[in-house]
């Protein structure tokens, strides 16, 4: 890995961009990501055409810092919840969880009963996107079924000319999340690991037993 250091302009240029209804190129501790406002139709559907995505298919919604993710979330979390999503977070991990609140119609698409949650655990030379306190919906930035971008070249020039901001963090991990469901972990301490990638599965295993 090799990173480009993101600087104060940048993020103020990405937090104008999903305010203003945009769409952005970002780079993670994984792979490069496309994001949108999650409240914004407009912005969403022109992020799916970009990418190629399935209208259906839900994305999740990104806080570029845990604690804001926290806050916006304290009244719907329940139970153990926040105590697994602080054991899990910041980390390259997607996690599912009950959207009690109906909230984020545009990622969540035809499911709004789950909220699939992202919190990246920023290099330092991407600490200043920690900053932008609005959440994203986000998915990586490649088309549809393709292999994702760990550089910014692999992102298909077809997506870059048609975002608003484009960062270039330099060259990435470049393996995706690991999606962790936590639906019934409220109720019964159960959750599932539905993609194993950049947290392996025996960590995921070891932070979660933990709590136990």
């Amino acid at each position: 890995m090799s990173y480009s250091t993101i600087e104060d302009s940048d993020a103020e240029q990405l937090a104008g961009c999903l305010q203003a209804g945009g769409v952005a190129v970002f780079p993670t501790e994984t792979v490069y990501g496309i994001c949108c406002d999650p409240e914004d139709e407009d912005a969403t559907q022109r992020l799916y055409k970009l990418k190629g995505r399935p209208a259906r298919r839900a994305c999740a919604v990104m806080w570029f810092a845990l604690e804001p993710a926290l806050e916006e979330l304290e009244h719907e979390l329940v139970g153990a919840e926040e105590r697994a999503l602080r054991a899990l977070l910041p980390g390259p991990v997607t996690v599912l969880l009950p959207n009690r609140a109906r909230r984020f119609a545009a990622a969540c698409r035809t499911d709004l009963s789950t909220l699939g949650l992202r919190v990246p655990q920023l290099p330092d030379a991407f600490a200043a996107l920690a900053q932008v306190e609005q959440p994203a919906l986000q998915t990586s930035a490649n088309m549809s079924g393709e292999p994702d971008a760990r550089t910014l070249d692999a992102v298909p020039e077809t997506i870059r000319e048609g975002a608003d901001v484009v960062l270039d963090g330099g060259e990435l991990g470049g393996t995706p999340s690991t999606v962790i469901d936590l639906r019934d972990y409220a109720t019964t301490r159960r959750w599932h690991m539905l993609r194993e990638g950049a947290m392996p599965g025996e960590e995921a295993h070891a932070r979660l037993d933990a709590l136990r």
